[in-house]
């Protein structure tokens, strides 16, 4: 049975009930094998004006139309085209295979099932998004995505496709992608409700507008923190992160943040310096406020049982529980807990421990690490938080943890708001985040990974997105191979939203007191990380290198205006800029940084010349060279160690 409602199509097919809707600038699905459709919107929050949508129940087929967009009904198999082209349909099944394009499979005594929606594979199509995969191709056709978070891994199910469409999995579920030659197939393994939504555009450009219009658009990036950002694992005193500062401003360079990592605490959940290493946090604070620094503190999202805050987190039932056995969910430095960041209660009660412990200090910036979180065991179905079973709601968890802070910090009125987090789901950018990979290796093959991971999670409506400089671990501050591979990688983060330093650099330095198992003085930390500590030569690179990021912040920040006017990232995969170029739905190793320039990275040790694809236009050479006409063609660039090939657009 087919009715229909101003905006919308409700189906009756059997048990099932299913709803087709106009949805901001797009089509939402949603479906449940039995009873009524819950209410959660998840990813789908923004007050957006529903664009009126067409609506027909009494023809053959039942259709809706949005957006440009149009949703046909064929006997409980839907289609979605635009101008009579077929963009997207489910898959059609043989009656002897006794199969269906929505596939429920009920859990016994729970009012969730796992859920499969799956779509028609179409020959050439070319797929994008999706966040962050440490294996991530460019082209997503082929490729078995989990949704899931982890550790370098960010879930953030948004598709973009050559074909015109864009595809929103509206599900924070643990589950599965799959983008066969045979099939698209979208899995959660626990939910209570399929919900997906589609748009359409002339444009990948248009696409993104009408995504980010109804996911929410990035927060503004502060002009004030665009230069350099220093960080390392970890400055384990008040005075060691001083002197790194005060030699920074003894060398004439401007540093906007500097950051206190982990473990500057006693225990984790105290949220609070350790007085025996950090013994007057104001005083440091009002020093790096003369230099012009702000300083930003490790947060992570753990609760040591042995902290005086364990208790009341507890006892209000603000944390993280399991469905059996121990309360303890993460066994690093201690067995903890983790904040409940869904429960409202939970983020208040933490952000008041932040504004207590830290706020008082003048401490206003925070780095929300392990926010996916980061479970030891990761058998998703043993946990549950606040809003549901981490199996049906585990991917929301970062946006959450993102929103405890920016929310404090908004009512308090603190300026210039970015917060470095490991983690994002669908919307996170509206929460002051800054989203950074995570802990990847230092090699070379991981910074072309890194590459089109970034230009991925552009795509996905994460725009505020760095690396760790030079990678998180491996890298030997002695090693020529490194201090090689540092400098390619802060010539490529000079062309990112933010520059940051950051890293765990050998030779490792132990801990300062190896007689306790809390407090900073057990952990060890890395190797210094500064710009000079890699020699002479490799400092007078990166030197010039923070001169053209000084040349730059005029035009980033007019570019980071247009990203949080029309949510188009400033890390442009080439296609985003030249959707009628062939070679740029292809071309993988650069990107275009905002509409002017395209950045060519190298990443070979080694390398000193490398091939770039410039699209057809007028483009000049950063290194002064002369002007290229191009009628759309791969040119050999010069790439001694000193110089990245950058061209400007003209």
């Amino acid at each position: 049975m087919v009715t229909k409602t101003e905006n919308a199509l409700i189906l009756r097919l059997g048990h099932e009930h299913l709803r087709i809707e106009a949805w901001g600038r797009g089509i939402r699905v949603r479906a449940v094998p039995m009873g009524e459709l819950p209410g959660e919107d998840w990813a789908l929050t923004e007050p957006v004006e529903h664009q009126a949508g067409t609506v027909s129940a009494g023809d053959s087929p039942a259709c809706l139309e949005c957006g440009g967009l149009r949703c046909e009904v064929l006997d409980g198999h839907l289609r979605f085209t635009r101008g009579g082209e077929v963009l997207l349909e489910e898959q059609r099944y043989p009656w002897s295979l006794r199969d269906r394009a929505r596939v429920y499979r009920m859990h016994p005594g729970s009012d969730t099932f796992a859920a499969e929606v799956r779509f028609a594979a179409c020959e050439g199509e070319r797929l994008y998004g999706m966040g962050q995969y440490r294996d991530m191709r460019f082209d997503l056709k082929g490729m078995t995505l989990e949704l899931a978070q982890r550790n370098s891994q960010i879930s953030v199910p948004f598709l973009l496709s050559s074909r015109g469409y864009g595809f929103l999995w509206n599900n924070p579920a643990i589950g599965r992608a799959a983008f066969a030659e045979n099939v698209t197939e979208w899995r959660a393994e626990a939910t209570r409700c399929v919900d997906y939504w589609v748009c359409a555009g002339d444009t990948p450009a248009e696409i993104l507008e009408k995504y980010t219009e109804a996911t929410g658009r990035a927060s503004p990036l502060p002009e004030s923190l665009l230069g350099l950002w220093q960080c390392k694992l970890r400055y384990r005193t008040q005075d060691e992160l001083l002197e790194a500062a005060r030699e920074y401003r003894r060398r004439g360079i401007q540093l906007d943040v500097i950051v206190a990592d982990y473990f500057h605490w006693v225990y984790q959940g105290d949220w609070d310096f350790d007085p025996a290493y950090w013994p007057d946090p104001r005083a440091m604070v009002e020093e790096l406020r003369s230099m012009g620094t702000r300083l930003m503190v490790s947060v992570w999202p753990t609760v040591d049982q042995r902290s005086g805050n364990y208790r009341d987190f507890a006892e209000n039932g603000y944390l993280i529980r399991t469905e059996r056995g121990l309360p303890a969910a993460m066994d690093v430095f201690g067995q903890v807990c983790f904040y409940d960041a869904t429960n409202p209660g939970a983020r208040e009660f933490a952000y008041d421990l932040l504004k207590k412990n830290y706020g008082k200090y003048g401490v206003d910036m925070f780095w929300l690490d392990e926010a996916e979180p980061e479970y030891s065991v990761t058998d998703f179905d043993h946990y549950r938080q606040y809003i549901g079973p981490v199996l049906a709601t585990g991917n929301i968890y970062p946006k959450f943890h993102a929103r405890m802070a920016f929310d404090g910090q908004r009512r308090d009125g603190v300026r210039d708001i970015l917060n470095l987090v490991r983690c994002a789901w669908v919307g996170s950018a509206k929460y002051g985040v800054l989203v950074w990979s995570g802990d990847i290796e230092s090699s070379f093959r991981e910074m072309r990974v890194q590459i089109r991971n970034g230009l991925h999670m552009g795509v996905a409506g994460i725009p505020w997105w760095i690396t760790d400089t030079g990678g998180f671990y491996g890298g030997d501050v002695r090693d020529p191979v490194f201090r090689e591979l540092l400098v390619r990688w802060f010539q490529w983060a000079v062309y990112t939203p933010i520059l940051r330093m950051h890293g765990d650099r050998l030779p490792s330095k132990g801990p300062l007191a190896g007689d306790t198992d809390h407090g900073g003085g057990f952990c060890p930390s890395g190797a210094d990380n500064e710009l000079w500590v890699y020699g002479e030569e490799i400092y007078g690179i990166l030197r010039r290198y923070l001169d053209i990021r000084e040349g730059l912040k005029p035009y980033i920040v007019r570019a980071a205006r247009e990203t949080v006017e029309t949510g188009l990232p400033m890390l442009r995969a080439m296609f985003l800029e030249f959707p009628g170029d062939p070679e740029c739905w292809r071309t993988d190793d650069q990107y275009m940084f905002g509409p002017d320039y395209l950045v060519a990275p190298v990443t070979e040790y080694g390398t000193r010349e490398r091939r770039v694809y410039l699209p057809r236009g007028r483009w000049q050479p950063c290194d002064g060279g002369r002007v290229i006409e191009s009628a759309g063609q791969y040119v050999t660039a010069s790439a001694p160690l000193d110089y990245m090939p950058v061209y400007q657009r003209l």
